[in-house]
């Protein structure tokens, strides 16, 4: 299963830019800015596609921190590589279920657009925990909700059609189970944000 959402992701990766309207952006630009990130953080984008959160993200950890993108997707990584070409902003071709870094090395970690492709959703939040330092916070984002998404996947069809992203219940009992406390999942129309603090 996973090389044929690899082999999907890395067809779409010349066009993704263009899935993102201004009007997105806008929208995701606000929800970023809830999340109280600080300067010289070390933040990790998972699943950061063509780096449609790199831009805002770097502007706000400044120079002194760091943005990290990972995508399984070598064709989508390469693109966002090849777009923000900043000393501060790094891009690594590797699965959620298997992060190349040490432990307990980023400040805060962001799956927007990316949650509902994870192969194994329970292994991906122990990774990330894994990499988290403590206290630390896992932001789930999509702009839209639990249900849209859903809806949006299966009228795509093909391999993403049952990539469906947890209701508010589901992925509270996941990030519970994957040891996050402090959990809080906002699901509406046009809206999904799911936040968990690593605690140890």
């Amino acid at each position: 299963m996973h090389d044929t959402h690899q082999e999907f992701f890395d067809k779409l990766a010349h066009e993704w830019d263009l899935w993102f309207t201004a009007e997105d952006l806008e929208r995701l630009t606000r929800v970023v800015n809830r999340l109280q990130i600080v300067a010289g953080s070390d933040i990790l984008d998972l699943g950061c596609g063509t780096g449609i959160l790199f831009d805002m993200l770097r502007r706000k950890v400044g120079d002194k921190g760091s943005v990290t993108g990972v995508d399984f997707s070598l064709k989508m990584a390469d693109r966002a590589h090849r777009n923000f070409p900043f000393e501060n902003v790094n891009v690594v071709d590797a699965d959620v279920i298997g992060l190349p870094f040490r432990d307990r090395c980023f400040d805060m970690a962001i799956a927007f657009s990316s949650f509902p492709h994870f192969s194994d959703r329970h292994k991906a939040l122990m990774e990330i925990r894994r990499v988290l330092k403590v206290g630390s916070p896992l932001h789930v984002i999509h702009l839209m909700s639990s249900r849209e998404i859903s809806e949006m996947h299966h009228r795509v069809g093909g391999v993403v059609a049952h990539d469906s992203l947890p209701n508010g219940d589901e992925m509270t009992k996941l990030l519970t189970q994957a040891g996050f406390v402090h959990v809080k999942v906002e699901d509406k129309p046009g809206l999904y944000l799911a936040s968990g603090v690593n605690p140890k």
